[in-house]
């Protein structure tokens, strides 16, 4: 949803009103939340993906999309859009059938190396994809990059700005940074390995670990958190992150899946990391996102698999402790990000939409 809201945002920035672009998304999803408090208007459609397998709640979730396509077919007859965005996800499949019916205009915006399923079929019908990775698989492959908000293409990554961003997160002054984030939900592996890491390293000084853990892992990880030591690490725990923008500013070393918008964010902003992808993600699409990183120089990967302690331990100290690499890994990164994503989806979407 991130994505699809900064391209609002960026057909705003190109003059057009707010109230003529809608988002359509899922009732079980986020955007109940995101979209309204973004300033636009949206429909919800009911229902939920179905699994890739036989089971008796797929007939259920079979249901829920049938109703989810009537909805859309009567949302798009309503208001005949100029061009539809489709964004992947549950919501996009019956929103593409309905501008197919329609015949309304379809750009796809695929944010992974390897594209979902919804915008595998998608992209049979659309005008163009635009793709955030060189050699993406999709039909009349536009390279646009992935839109990231404009709060994180704005981040200041000068000294005077990691200086003003660890003062607002409550950072000691010149401390040398390892952001970890794996996700709203989080990520055990990840989140395991860091709590370990903050007990062994908590009498090291001038260090600091802020550690997203997510909303699962956030009681366990409490119980476990290292005891303060006087001149020691500095270790931060937070449920959810408000304020990325801040940590990407201070972040001298991120930890991180390998999700479409993280890697996104991380080379816009030019964030050396210790990419861990999450096991299992359909295409393993996270594995492939990391490997262009690791492949460009910008990213070390590490596989769930492999990692604990130790291996976390070592992979980060031996970036805390060479600077150098570390600015070549900043440098790599940055080459590959796509700051103007967002206007660069808007302005396909412009050009292909119906008069």
């Amino acid at each position: 949803m991130v994505p699809a809201i900064a391209i609002g945002r960026a057909l705003v920035a190109r003059g057009h009103d707010a109230s003529t672009i809608h988002f359509v998304g899922s009732a079980r999803g986020i955007e109940a939340r995101m979209v309204p408090a973004a300033g636009f208007s949206s429909t919800l459609l009911p229902g939920r993906g179905i699994a890739r397998r036989l089971t008796v709640d797929n007939i259920g979730a079979a249901l829920g999309l049938l109703g989810a396509l009537v909805k859309a077919i009567v949302l798009l007859g309503r208001l005949r859009p100029a061009v539809l965005v489709a964004v992947g996800g549950y919501a996009s499949a019956p929103a593409v059938l309905a501008a197919a019916i329609w015949r309304t205009p379809l750009i796809v915006a695929e944010q992974n190396a390897v594209p979902g399923l919804a915008n595998r079929m998608a992209g049979r019908l659309a005008k163009a994809s635009a793709v955030s990775f060189e050699g993406t698989p999709l039909r009349r492959a536009v390279m646009t990059g992935n839109p990231v908000r404009r709060e994180i293409v704005d981040v200041d990554t000068s000294p005077a700005g990691k200086t003003a961003a660890c003062r607002q997160l409550g950072i000691p002054p010149g401390a040398s940074v390892v952001m970890v984030a794996g996700g709203s939900l989080g990520a055990r592996r990840i989140n395991d390995a860091t709590v370990e890491l903050a007990r062994s390293w908590a009498g090291t000084p001038g260090v600091c670990i802020r550690h997203v853990t997510g909303s699962r892992d956030f009681e366990a990880v409490s119980n476990l958190r290292p005891a303060p030591v006087d001149g020691g690490l500095t270790y931060q725990q937070v449920e959810f992150e408000d304020r990325m923008d801040l940590l990407l500013a201070a972040a001298d070393v991120a930890v991180t899946r390998a999700g479409a918008s993280t890697v996104a964010e991380l080379t816009v902003v030019g964030i050396p990391s210790v990419l861990v992808p999450l096991p299992g993600a359909p295409g393993d699409h996270q594995t492939e996102n990391a490997r262009r990183l690791s492949d460009a120089g910008a990213a070390v990967v590490v596989p769930d698999s492999e990692l604990d302690v130790e291996r976390l331990a070592a992979e980060v100290d031996r970036l805390l402790a060479d600077r150098a690499q570390r600015d070549r890994m900043r440098e790599a990164a940055r080459r590959l990000g796509r700051p103007g994503a967002a206007d660069a989806v808007a302005a396909l979407a412009e050009q292909y939409a119906r008069g």
